[in-house]
């Protein structure tokens, strides 16, 4: 009897396990993506910052006073803020160890007073590089005019710039910088995430398929209807009564759940380079396509013509002899491409014809044109 039992349980056992199995292999996990990856959280956003300082400390790269009268201004209005009095010699201020600068910084969500931020630092005037500088207190304010971080400090210069009267040897860019940690948060943002009764989830590449995906794999977690897609941007969730005013957990298991996006046919071409992107989805019907271009080369070179050995007659004269070609794509052939015929089947015919990225550029518009590219076409 006990051996029997036994039997019985090693065979659930292996039942089970293969249940398991073939679940994994209806939804292939690479096929699919975090919440967290497509979709972003209202109320949950960076900010950015920005502000106007001086550099001082450079080794003669600064700024010409002469020729930026801001730098020449804000040095000023620096050195009155400090108690000193140059009014009367504003015109015999010639320093080329300070230079006037942008300084930029995103504030992260939920940033508090005290916390540190990075800070960007960019010459706008006529420095030649920032190496060695140090930037003096500057406030950075939001797009509400507000101050909510001063930033301070050492710059680290990527770049270099060396030369002499002959040479120059420039590397990276020496006129703009970074100080690791250089912006203190002074202002805090007040955004009271768990008195929240309802949230919405907006998707970073909108589209319907999308967002009722989310949807569903959020209404199946919870065990109810709490997403509602609105639009094919954003999903809308009632808060449900068991994450009353613990918004945070309901946001740390939503965004671990995995979908599947969805995405439109697109075709992305960037002439200047002669990049084609296309997605998975792009079919094309029966269609017939010949290519082939009418190459004319010219070739000039000149040749030199002498008189015979021991001549008393004739002088040494230079000849042009001109080579003309002429290609006419007789080697090119016309192919025909089958309806429905996936991406991969796409390119390869295209190769075959011998295309290059750019004739390849030109194919796919025409094709788009004759209505057999069944695929939106965007030219960056």
């Amino acid at each position: 009897m006990i051996k029997r039992l036994g039997k019985y349980v090693v065979k659930a056992a292996t039942i089970a396990a293969m249940s398991m199995i073939a679940l994994t292999h209806v939804a292939p996990a690479h096929a699919q993506s975090r919440i967290k990856d497509i979709a972003d959280f209202d109320g949950v956003r960076d900010n950015m910052l920005v502000g106007y300082g001086l550099v001082v400390g450079l080794n003669g790269t600064g700024d010409d006073l002469g020729d930026a009268d801001f730098t020449r201004q804000s040095l000023v209005a620096m050195l009155e803020r400090l108690g000193i009095n140059v009014r009367d010699q504003i015109d015999d201020l010639d320093s080329d160890n300070i230079a006037a600068v942008m300084v930029t910084a995103t504030l992260p969500p939920f940033s508090r007073q005290g916390s540190r931020l990075d800070v960007g630092i960019s010459a706008i005037g006529t420095s030649e590089s920032l190496q060695g500088g140090t930037l003096l207190v500057t406030p950075m304010v939001g797009a509400d005019g507000e101050v909510y971080a001063v930033a301070q400090g050492n710059l680290a210069v990527g770049g270099f710039s060396a030369g002499g009267a002959a040479e120059t040897v420039v590397k990276g860019v020496p006129t703009s910088a970074r100080i690791a940690n250089g912006g203190i948060v002074e202002r805090e943002i007040d955004f009271n995430l768990n008195s929240m009764q309802d949230m919405s989830v907006i998707l970073r590449n909108p589209d319907f398929t999308t967002a009722r995906r989310i949807a569903e794999a959020i209404n199946a977690y919870l065990g109810e209807v709490s997403a509602r897609p609105s639009d094919p941007g954003t999903v809308r969730i009632t808060i449900p009564e068991r994450y009353d005013q613990n918004v945070v957990a309901l946001l740390t298991d939503i965004e671990q759940l995995r979908v599947e996006p969805d995405q439109i046919a697109r075709v992305v071409i960037d002439e200047n380079t002669g990049t084609i992107v296309m997605g998975e989805n792009v079919r094309i019907n029966r269609v017939a396509i010949a290519q082939g271009n009418l190459t004319i080369r010219v070739t000039e070179t000149q040749q030199v013509s002498q008189p015979s050995p021991f001549s008393q007659t004739g002088t040494t004269q230079t000849v042009d002899r001109t080579n003309v070609q002429v290609d006419e794509g007789t080697d090119n052939q016309l192919g025909v491409l089958q309806s429905g015929v996936s991406l991969q089947e796409l390119v390869n015919g295209l190769n075959s014809l011998g295309v290059g990225p750019r004739d390849m550029i030109t194919i796919l518009q025409a094709i788009k044109t004759s209505g057999a590219l069944q695929a939106e076409i965007e030219v960056m």
